[in-house]
C-alpha cells in the first residue's frame, strides 16, 4: 500500500475501523457453516441500518451537505449488489446512482475526468458511482483502451483533482471490493447458468476473466498513486456479500458526520367527506389475478 495509507494506519482507532471483518465465532448462529452471513440475520441487520440511511438522508437534505460514493472492483465482486442494499430503502433524488456507458467519440476527446464532472453531488445530495474514473486505471489499462503512458498520466492527475473536490466541501469515500478467485469464478459461472443474471455477464467480463494478475496489477498501481490523506481507499474483502455490504454501509455511517434532524410528530388528517362523489360505472380494464393459475409462456 502507499505511504500515505501506512501513516494513516498509525492511528490504531483508524486502523481497528478499517481491517477485516474477524472470523465468525464457532457456534455463532448468524452463521452458517460455511462461515457465511445466514440470511435471516443479514435482513436483519440490514433493516437496522436502513433506518439510520434514511436518517442520514434527512440530514444531507436539511445541511445541503455533498457525499459521493465510489465504488470499484473486479467483476463479480458485489458492486451491484452493494449499491442496492445502500439505496433500497432511500429517495432516489437524493441518492443518485451513477453508471455511465462507454465513452462517445466527443467525450473522448475531452480531458479524461471531464464527463465524470457534472455527475458530482451537489447540496442535499449522495451520488454513488457504479465504477467511475478510476476505469482509466482499471479495465482501460488492462484491455487496451488507453496507453500505458495515458494511464500513469491519469494517476498523477488524479490526487490533485480528488483534493479540489473534498476541498470544495464533497465527503468523498471510495470503496474496493476485494474478491477471491475462487469466488469470481463462482459467481460468474453462476449468471451463466441462472436467466435473471445473464445481463449482468458482458462479452467484456470473458475477456477480462483470464487477467487476473494484470488486474492485480493495475489494482496496486492504482492504491500507490491515488491512495492519499484526503481520498483514502478502503478495501471491502467480499466472498461473503452480505458480511460485505453490512460493513460497508455502517463504515460509510461512520464517516459521514449526520445526526437525525428534528420533526414535528406526524399524524394523518381527517379524510374528506364524499359529499355528492358516487362511484362511476366504468368497465375498468383490471390485471388478471395470476398466482392461482400457472404461468404460461409463449
Amino acid at each position: 500500500m502507499a505511504k500515505h495509507h501506512r501513516r494513516q494506519n498509525r492511528n490504531k482507532k483508524q486502523h481497528e475501523e478499517d481491517s477485516p471483518p474477524a472470523a465468525a465465532p464457532a457456534g455463532d448462529t448468524a452463521f452458517g457453516p460455511d462461515g457465511k452471513l445466514r440470511r435471516k440475520a443479514y435482513e436483519a441487520a440490514l433493516r437496522e441500518l436502513h433506518v439510520e440511511l434514511v436518517k442520514l438522508q434527512l440530514w444531507v437534505q436539511a445541511t445541503g451537505a455533498k457525499v459521493c460514493i465510489v465504488f470499484e472492483g473486479r467483476d463479480g465482486a458485489g458492486k451491484g449488489g452493494t449499491i442496492k442494499a445502500l439505496t433500497e430503502r432511500v429517495s432516489p433524488r437524493v441518492f443518485r446512482v451513477v453508471a455511465l456507458p462507454a465513452p462517445t467519440p466527443r467525450e473522448n476527446s475531452q480531458m479524461y475526468v471531464q464527463r465524470y464532472i457534472p455527475y458530482l453531488p451537489a447540496a442535499g445530495e449522495v451520488v454513488v458511482f457504479d465504477r467511475s474514473w478510476y476505469n482509466r486505471a482499471g479495465v482501460e489499462r488492462v484491455m487496451g483502451f488507453c496507453t500505458d503512458e495515458q494511464a500513469k498520466a491519469f494517476l498523477q492527475a488524479v490526487p490533485p483533482v480528488e483534493k479540489a473536490i473534498v476541498d470544495s466541501g464533497v465527503i468523498l469515500l471510495k470503496y474496493w471490493l476485494e474478491v477471491s478467485q475462487e469466488e469470481q469464478t463462482r459467481r460468474l459461472e453462476d449468471r451463466i447458468e441462472d436467466g435473471r443474471k445473464l445481463w449482468k455477464l458482458s462479452p467484456m467480463d470473458l475477456k477480462s476473466y483470464n487477467r487476473w494478475y494484470d488486474y492485480s496489477r493495475a489494482r496496486d498501481a492504482m492504491f500507490q498513486a491515488t491512495d492519499t490523506p484526503w481520498a483514502p481507499w478502503y478495501v471491502a474483502p467480499s466472498d461473503d456479500k452480505r458480511r460485505a455490504r453490512l460493513n460497508i454501509i455502517r463504515h460509510i455511517l461512520r464517516h459521514v458526520p449526520y445526526e437525525q434532524p428534528e420533526r414535528e410528530k406526524v399524524k394523518l388528517p381527517k379524510r374528506q367527506d364524499p359529499g355528492d362523489y358516487r362511484e362511476p360505472d366504468y368497465p375498468w380494464k383490471f390485471v388478471t389475478d395470476t398466482l392461482a393459475t400457472p404461468v404460461v409462456r409463449p
